[in-house]
């Protein structure tokens, strides 16, 4: 599955609503660029040693009007990703009709309820506090509750962070960047359902969200510039 749709294929209104994000996350790192700080720096600054697998800001950030929710963290070898944001919607922001997938065969309890959250995307970052790539996982890997496909993508426009904690650049940059890279975002959750669906085909009798050998169902590499830059092209600018 291509995971980067051409700018052509993509109405005039979702390209203005790109470039308007795409604007805002310049602006969110102007504004960082000015104090001399950066994204992961923010959400690091003050929680001491910085532990893999450990959520930062410690017990996440959480908007209790939208049911938007995020943590970063590390847990992957690599020599490019410092560690990665995870982005979520609580059930109080899920749109009218969102029912996790009836899964009979599952071995672990998912969240449930007023509890229940679903894994939007999550955002790979470098050691420099920039983006450098977008992915999708199985259930293990979040503790998610699992709803399918056009549901997920139905929360979507409902992830805002709209405080100033940790740092009210970095959940505005957060915001924006779901609102840029959303038709991106729309494929890689569609391919994680075509992923669990192929793996559980070949294992019937199996819990396929318990199976640690299934942790990244698509991964797209981003240049937040470049996508900018041909957003501005492409607009005439």
């Amino acid at each position: 599955m291509k995971l980067s749709p051409s700018l052509d294929s993509l109405s005039p209104q979702r390209r203005a609503s790109m470039l308007a994000a795409a604007r805002e996350i310049r602006e969110c790192y102007r504004v960082l660029e000015k104090a001399g700080i950066n994204l992961v720096g923010e959400v690091l600054r003050g929680q001491g040693e910085f532990v893999e697998l450990e959520h930062y800001p410690r017990d996440d950030v959480f908007d209790s009007q939208t049911h938007a929710q995020y943590y970063y963290h590390t847990h992957r070898d690599g020599e490019l990703e410092h560690g990665h944001f995870h982005l979520f919607l609580r059930a109080g922001g899920m749109p009218p009709g969102c029912r996790p997938l009836d899964y009979p065969q599952a071995s672990d309890a998912w969240p449930a309820g007023d509890e229940a959250l679903g894994h939007l995307v999550a955002i790979s970052m470098d050691g420099w506090g920039f983006p450098i790539g977008l992915f999708c996982t199985n259930r293990w890997v979040t503790a998610e509750t699992w709803y399918p496909a056009e549901q997920m993508i139905a929360m979507l426009d409902r992830f805002a962070i709209d405080h100033a904690f940790p740092n009210w650049a970095v959940n505005r940059w957060l915001t924006a960047m779901l609102r840029l890279y959303r038709p991106q975002v729309e494929l890689l959750i569609r391919q994680r359902d075509e992923v669990v669906a192929a793996w559980q085909d070949r294992q019937p009798g199996a819990d396929v969200f318990e199976d640690r050998k299934l942790e990244i169902t698509g991964y797209l590499p981003i240049d937040v510039e470049a996508l900018t830059l041909a957003l501005e092209a492409a607009a005439g600018e």
